[in-house]
């Protein structure tokens, strides 16, 4: 009986999910890092899926909702192996320059694509190119939204370049870092072998933007970080 209960609650632990373990990270006592991407998903978005799976390795996706109506199985997969997620809008427009209904529009449209692709509703939200105000910020608050902005941004989307998207990562890295990226840049999606592999040589924890606010909690109409 001591036996099978040893060997019942080995199978226990083996079979729990890859962020059971992920979820422990105390960000206050190592140091971490979180990677973002934006403007997904897309057709790159599987390889980069494969690769953060194989490493073990979690992220924040800010999905934008005409492409999550594009690729819900994407959508699906990024729930389902515990990255986290959040509202990029549905088209991605500059938010200050809409009226009030057009950003909850914006927002709302997006909360209940993701949330009918993954049953969960997003808990945070970036505004496209960073342009927000405190009238942008107060709307996405009264939709349960806290504000994920950065710490620094690759500018892949302009660079286009693998080797300068490298460097521009390790020069952006740091403790509490919230790095700014696009999964739908194919050089991105290139690059990052290579960017995990130093970053975890440097000492890095890759944790998603919840984990690396634990402790101290994301609120609704806030900004982070």
């Amino acid at each position: 009986m001591v036996i099978h209960g040893i060997l019942a609650a080995s199978l226990a632990l083996t079979s729990l999910p890859a962020t059971s373990a992920h979820a422990e990270i105390d960000c206050s006592r190592v140091k971490c890092l979180a990677l973002t991407f934006d403007d997904g998903p897309s057709v790159h978005t599987p390889k980069l899926l494969d690769l953060l799976k194989k490493e073990r390795v979690k992220a924040t996706f800010f999905l934008v909702g005409a492409q999550v109506e594009k690729y819900p199985s994407i959508v699906r997969r990024e729930a389902a192996e515990g990255h986290a997620i959040g509202n990029h809008t549905y088209s991605h427009p500059s938010l200050p320059t809409l009226l009030d209904n057009e950003i909850l529009a914006e927002i709302q449209n997006t909360q209940e694509l993701i949330k009918e692709k993954t049953g969960t509703l997003p808990k945070m939200f970036r505004p496209p190119y960073g342009a927000t105000d405190d009238r942008v910020l107060g709307l996405a608050g009264s939709q349960n939204l806290s504000q994920v902005l950065w710490t620094g941004t690759t500018l892949d989307w302009k660079l286009r370049n693998v080797a300068k998207i490298k460097a521009a990562v390790f020069r952006l890295a740091k403790r509490d870092g919230v790095i700014l990226m696009h999964d739908v840049v194919p050089q991105t999606v290139q690059a990052m072998p290579a960017i995990i592999k130093e970053l975890k040589k440097r000492g890095y924890h890759l944790v998603t933007v919840p984990t690396l606010e634990r402790g101290k909690g994301m609120e609704a109409g806030v900004s982070y970080p």
